[in-house]
């Protein structure tokens, strides 16, 4: 399997939202289904940063580093070497037209072009992050600040089930399905709180999905992110 994109995920803020199943089923690809944490079904806004980005081994000028807000959940595939985690993206924002372009060409993800800003201060026992985009006049944003050391993951917490998903599906114009796998070793996290996501999120996620976010998060970590590879598109029979 070829890859087709490497880079680093840096800064990853993870919020992260207990949902009604009905409201994801529509969104659900062929051939998965969805998968609960302790059976509850969960959404999550993830705040991160793009860092020496390549494509097919290539840097591409003035798109090595940039920001991505994306609103995600979780599915599983059963398959005969096992289960696949996987996740499926609602919404996928970034601050380049060229990058929303070539990502929706080579595998329909929801990507959208913004204008997007960060901004990340403090050390290693306090930091606070903040992903901001805007939406016509409004700028939007999700924020939180980390408390305690960075430490591995837990066995069995949520912050491993939210993080521990290497496959990506999505869902074809004609109704078939694209697989994808995503490589990475396990990341480091810290527990966050004054957690915010404020702004216009109808005009961001539209008015069902904003009824959601706008109440109180199941959960929220920042994890420290690491190198990845995002292997090419298949389509699955």
């Amino acid at each position: 399997m070829r890859a087709f994109l490497t880079a680093q995920w840096r800064d990853l803020l993870m919020v992260n939202y207990a949902v009604d199943p009905a409201l994801l089923l529509p969104h659900v690809p062929r051939g998965t289904t969805l998968d609960p944490w302790r059976g509850d079904a969960l959404v999550s806004v993830v705040g991160f940063r793009f860092v020496d980005t390549r494509l097919l081994g290539v840097p591409v000028p003035f798109h090595r580093t940039f920001d991505e807000v994306n609103l995600r959940f979780y599915v599983r595939r059963e398959t005969p070497t096992g289960v696949r985690r996987a996740v499926v993206f609602v919404s996928e924002l970034v601050p380049r037209r060229a990058i929303a372009w070539t990502a929706r060409l080579a595998y329909n993800e929801p990507y959208r072009a913004l204008p997007m800003r960060h901004a990340i201060t403090g050390g290693d026992g306090s930091r606070q992050l903040r992903y901001e985009w805007r939406v016509g006049p409004r700028w939007t944003h999700v924020a939180a600040r980390t408390r305690g050391p960075c430490a591995p993951l837990e066995p069995g917490s949520d912050a491993e089930f939210i993080t521990e998903h290497y496959w990506g599906y999505t869902r074809q114009r004609d109704g078939g399905t694209v697989e994808y796998q995503v490589a990475h070793a396990p990341w480091r996290v810290w527990a966050a709180d004054s957690v915010e996501l404020a702004g216009d999120l109808t005009g961001t996620y539209g008015p069902e999905f904003a009824a959601v976010l706008s109440g109180t998060p199941h959960s929220a970590f920042v994890a420290e992110g690491s190198p990845v590879t995002v292997f090419r598109p298949v389509r699955l029979r």
